[in-house]
């Protein structure tokens, strides 16, 4: 295990790879949004999930392993009915960071999202315009209404709020009026993640966003439902099923044995602070 811890450490210091390891919770999810990289819905057949267990221990084994943070992403999070608790628990392993739609925060909600308050733990909610019809448009019926809503509640109950947007046709005005927004909602630039779409998934089918190059993800282990991959551009889904071009393993307990072959692969890769990643 200390070789492996030191063999991370080095990658990490040569920008061979990133610092976060990244959960996959589920690929269920409440929306259908136009450019989604795991064709998550309502309606999937298949909602491939980590169980609660699976999920801390993971982070366990990732914080012996070198790495310092989390990323957890899905289909919709918060579609699991443990996971606010799970969330909390994860948060005092290591720095978390949760994506969610923020669709499903009602009262109840966040009464048990309380504990996060004060926590390393900040949620990155998607918002793409600052014109509810253009960010429905992209990401289903009454979101943005149901984002604006959610997000000063939590602010007011101290816990972190990121803003998250993908950029597929939108105006340089119109992302500066969404700046503008999330300042006004007390989020600072510092907190607000802009990327394009990645044509994989439900957007490579409709031909939205942009191709990824080997230089433009930098490798981060993704650990889901169905092994570990690359980062977490690469488990996608396209006519409902998984693509495994970038599958580092199809074994993820215990994470030592998928982070040795993950090493393996990125050892080949571009590095250094010379190489631009496009995609973050």
């Amino acid at each position: 295990m200390t070789e492996l811890r030191n063999a991370v450490t080095t990658a990490i210091a040569e920008g061979r790879m990133g610092e976060r390891l990244w959960l996959y919770a589920t690929y269920h999810c409440n929306l259908a949004c136009s450019y989604c990289l795991t064709e998550s819905s309502p309606a999937i057949a298949n909602r491939r999930a980590l169980d609660r267990v699976a999920m801390v221990e993971a982070v366990h084994q990732a914080r012996e392993l070198g790495l310092t943070c989390v990323g957890i992403t899905g289909g919709e999070t918060f579609m699991l009915p443990w996971f606010p608790e799970a969330l909390s628990e994860i948060g005092r392993i290591m720095p978390t960071i949760a994506l969610t739609n923020a669709t499903l925060f009602g009262d109840r909600m966040l009464e048990r999202l309380q504990p996060l308050a004060g926590s390393d733990v900040a949620l990155q909610i998607s918002l793409d315009s600052d014109r509810p019809e253009r960010n429905d448009e992209l990401r289903g019926p009454d979101n943005f209404a149901k984002v604006l809503a959610a997000i000063p509640k939590l602010i007011d109950r101290g816990i972190g709020v990121r803003i998250a947007t993908t950029v597929e046709h939108q105006t340089e005005d119109e992302l500066a009026r969404l700046c503008t927004l999330h300042r006004s909602l007390g989020i600072s630039d510092d907190h607000h993640i802009v990327r394009s779409v990645v044509r994989r998934g439900r957007a490579a089918i409709r031909g939205m966003g942009v191709e990824l190059g080997p230089d433009d993800v930098l490798p981060e282990l993704t650990v889901t439902a169905d092994g570990a991959f690359l980062h977490p551009f690469a488990p996608t889904v396209r006519n409902g099923r998984t693509d495994i071009d970038l599958l580092v393993s199809r074994q993820t307990r215990p994470l030592e044995r998928a982070m040795a072959r993950f090493l393996r692969i990125t050892a080949a890769l571009p590095s250094g602070a010379d190489v631009v990643r496009n995609i973050r």
